[in-house]
């Protein structure tokens, strides 16, 4: 009798996306360009439904206001879905070898960030006082503070400066990277601002990994 087979079973397919889950999608998609276009009061329910094409009462079935949409559409457009993987994989055997693969990563992650979700950050902090990207801190905070433990399983000797700063700094100078692109981007020509794009990145990289100071200056 020959050796009972069995056929190898293929992967599940994923499930299709409801009708609901597939109008939530172009819900926000509409909003979000909207709300780019032409700011979170400039923006009316009806125009959010008219550009995504369903009828105004339709939104209703989702959200229940234009705050709780706009807040789906930062959550939704916000890069850490795409940073916080990113992190997890970086790699490196010294601590300058891994902030550096880092880094890059969330260089790459952030590409059109300044566009496409900045100005969202903006209307948040002024409309919101920051309250909905409070929520959204809440999920990145865990992962994030991983990641700096991690600086303690490399190469290399550490200031004895408190994780949760150093994570601090890691975000502020992500942040005022992106703010200042904006700005920057419109001084082309202006002299002494000429760098291109990876030395301004890897030039802030090096400040956040030594500081400004070449060594202790003598008394």
């Amino acid at each position: 009798m020959s050796p009972h087979r069995t056929t190898p079973t293929a992967p599940a397919a994923e499930a299709a996306p409801t009708k609901g889950e597939t109008t939530r999608t172009r819900l926000l998609a509409a909003a979000h360009k909207l709300f780019l276009k032409q700011g979170f009061h400039g923006t009316s329910m009806r125009e959010i439904a008219d550009a995504a094409g369903i009828a105004v009462g339709g939104i209703y079935n989702h959200f229940g206001t234009k705050e709780a949409i706009f807040a789906a559409v930062l959550a939704a457009y916000h890069p850490y879905h795409v940073i916080l993987p990113a992190l997890e994989a970086t790699q490196g055997e010294t601590v300058e070898a891994f902030v550096r693969d880092a880094a890059a990563r969330v260089k790459a992650g952030l590409a059109g960030a300044e566009k496409g979700i900045m100005p969202l950050a903006f209307m948040e902090l002024v409309e919101f006082q920051g309250r909905h990207i409070r929520q959204l801190a809440r999920k990145m905070m865990p992962p994030l503070l991983n990641f700096v433990q991690r600086f303690t399983q490399r190469r290399g000797r550490l200031r004895e400066v408190p994780l949760p700063i150093m994570l601090r700094a890691l975000l502020g100078m992500t942040i005022g990277y992106l703010v200042s692109e904006i700005i920057l981007r419109g001084l082309k020509g202006v002299p002494g601002l000429d760098l291109d794009e990876d030395r301004w990145f890897d030039g802030m990289i090096d400040i956040y990994l030594y500081g400004i100071l070449e060594g202790p200056e003598e008394s």
